[in-house]
């Protein structure tokens, strides 16, 4: 069902909105409404524009929480805003010159890698650095050249006397190389290694001895970089733990304020005549969340609160907030798809659970597919919590109670009687009952249009719509003669019958008008031709008796897939032999499995295109606002 709602209107003392949040609303699921868009008309009416001021504070308190670990106990104590602020300042100087150590120490730790990955290529060279600063007269130079033009410079290296190549490392890609020219005729072999796109590869000015014993000498310094890391971020722990409980406290309020102070988007200002500014704020709660809220700010001097009746003429439309049992729980999913119910409308959740659990139920009539699907959706409604696993688990019941009335277990039609019929030994009764059966709820479904209508007031959609009292009154007669020629009873007067069936049917012609007379709307005729709208009207009708039509015979789908269903496991067992005697029992296992899978998919989708194209749109139009709680809003 539908939660009834109370629109409130909160107003006060525009600094004391913090308090206000903290102290009442945050406890309570409420769906604010921008209060500047619901008072556009009125002056002096501005945005709560302001900065978290609180984002700073939180900050210094998510970072104060990294260092304290996991939450050993849990505490219910509280403190002020200010104290809060207090305890993570104070603690935060106390671990400052800790964490300026500690962003020294990343910074060297960078630059450390930094110098690491220039010198891992040319471990390979094994030859002091250093002593290569000391030549007088040879110049040398580190880098990379793709293996490609490597092999081709190699033609060049042989050739030429005045350069020595000398590889340190390679892989796929790259080769990494020193080369050594002397002083005189540098500038020239640069241009030709440039040539072939020899990369230069600047080592670390400051490193001693060969690259292999300087890669190591930087690993040293690595790890004892990072044992003083661990060793301050200790200290660090240490200090922190001797107020934890005060900081966890500190951060758990500077947060709830922190995000209590989103509330200033959906608020509005307005300033008096003195220049005191006040806040305003709307926001829909349940009936019995209201009614409590207004008995704790009654005490409040510094609150004003005004209530009004969702029932009420109001500018916003209320949220639509369900509410059932547990067992229902899982339709809802459905019921959103196809969109919420408008707040004044009814919620079929109940009916939507019961036809589509029983359709599916009648088109998958298996004792045994039926249990496993009963355990393997509670299983997975239980452990996941997807709701169409709860779906199939309640029509899973159903199908288990066909199954008996069919006399089928995972296919077998001998094991247990019938207690009702065998579909396959009974298909034309079968297919007449699921044509009736869709009839009665196409009717329940006008019912469920009348109920709506009269909820909407549309007395226009109540008497003149196709599903409403002309709508039931025309298809009923239809429904009931067609009964009695099948039960072998004479029909009514044939003047009663067209009385029955034809007047309804002029007024739903002539919704329109007659539904603006009733409405009391003008004008009470359509603009334009009355011609071309006599017309539409009767293309209209037309359509209307034709879709009585389709939809009725569309039920036939739920006699056919439960003919379908003994079928294709009749098919099942015949080619694992049981009529021989012997069955093949992994044809019997697999075959089960293909058809509860394959067919369950197919019965799933069909019963539910029933439910939206043949029930939902005659009495249903799921246009509601949902209900979002601002503690869900983020």
């Amino acid at each position: 069902m539908v939660e009834k709602m109370k629109l409130l209107h909160i107003t006060g003392p525009k600094e004391d909105i913090d308090r206000v949040m903290q102290q009442y609303l945050c406890r309570y699921e409420i769906h604010f409404e921008n209060a500047v868009s619901s008072l556009e008309k009125l002056e002096n009416i501005t945005p709560f524009v302001e900065t978290n001021f609180y984002r700073e504070t939180y900050q210094k308190g998510e970072n104060l929480k990294k260092y304290l670990g996991e939450i050993k106990s849990y505490s219910d104590r509280t403190c002020t805003i200010q104290e809060a602020n207090e305890i993570i300042q104070s603690a935060d100087e106390k671990i400052k010159p800790f964490i300026e150590e500690q962003e020294r120490l990343e910074e060297e730790k960078q630059n450390i890698k930094r110098r690491m990955t220039k010198i891992a290529p040319f471990i390979g060279l094994d030859f002091e650095i250093d002593k290569l600063k000391e030549f007088q007269f040879i110049d040398y130079r580190f880098g990379r050249i793709t293996v490609e033009n490597y092999h081709k410079l190699q033609t060049y290296i042989y050739k030429n006397p005045y350069t020595l190549f000398y590889e340190c490392n390679s892989d796929v890609e790259y080769v990494w190389a020193v080369y050594f020219a002397p002083h005189m005729y540098m500038s020239e072999q640069e241009a030709v290694y440039a040539s072939f796109h020899f990369e230069e590869i600047p080592i670390p000015k400051d490193l001693e001895g060969t690259p292999g014993e300087g890669f190591a000498n930087e690993a040293q310094q690595l790890e004892e970089n990072k044992i003083q890391y661990q060793k301050i971020q200790q200290e660090i722990q240490e200090v922190l733990q001797q107020q934890e409980e005060q900081i966890r406290i500190a951060c758990h309020t500077v947060t709830a304020y922190c995000e209590n102070f989103e509330i200033r988007k959906y608020a509005a200002c307005t300033r008096k005549e003195d220049g005191e500014e006040n806040y305003i704020l709307y926001g829909w709660l349940t009936k019995a969340d209201a009614e409590k809220l207004e008995q704790e700010m009654e005490q409040d001097e510094k609150i004003h609160l005004v209530e009004e009746e969702a029932d009420e003429e109001l500018s916003t439309m209320p949220p639509t907030k369900l509410k059932n049992p547990k067992v229902l729980k899982p339709f809802e999913m459905f019921v959103e798809m196809y969109g919420l119910p408008a707040y004044n409308e009814m919620d079929p959740t109940a009916f939507i659970a019961l036809t589509y659990t029983l359709m599916f139920g009648i088109m998958f009539g298996d004792v045994g597919q039926g249990l496993a699907l009963v355990i393997g959706g509670f299983l997975l409604y239980r452990i996941k919590g997807a709701r169409l696993a709860g779906i199939i688990s309640v029509a899973g019941l159903w199908s288990m109670f066909f199954g008996v009335m069919y006399g089928s277990v995972f296919g077998f039609e001998e094991l247990i009687p019938a207690v009702w019929m065998k579909p396959m030994d009974n298909i034309m009764s079968v297919l007449m009952l699921a044509i009736g059966f869709g009839a009665l709820l196409i009717l329940i479904a006008m019912v469920l249009n009348v109920i709506n209508a009269v909820r909407a007031r549309e007395y226009g959609r109540l008497l003149f719509n196709q599903s409403g009292l002309m709508g039931i009154i025309c298809y009923g007669t239809v429904a009931v003669c067609a009964l009695l020629i099948i039960s072998g009873h004479g029909l009514p007067a044939t003047i009663i019958i067209g009385l029955a069936v034809g007047l309804p049917l002029v007024a739903i012609l002539l919704k329109e008008p007659l539904s603006h007379f009733i409405e009391k709307k003008k004008p009470i005729m359509p603009e334009g031709s009355i011609v071309m709208f006599l017309v539409e009207a009767l293309v209209e009708v037309f359509d209307v008796v034709l879709s009585y039509a389709t939809n009725t015979i569309s039920f036939v789908r739920v006699g056919a897939f439960a003919l379908s269903h003994a079928g294709m496991m009749g098919v099942v067992m015949t080619l694992a032999g049981l009529e021989k005697g012997n069955p093949n029992w992994i044809v019997i296992v697999l075959g089960n499995i293909l058809v509860a899978g394959l067919e369950g998919l197919v019965v799933g989708i069909q019963v539910l295109r029933l439910e939206y194209y043949e029930m939902f749109s005659r009495f249903y139009k799921g246009n509601g606002k949902p209900f979002v709680a601002f503690n869900r809003r983020k």
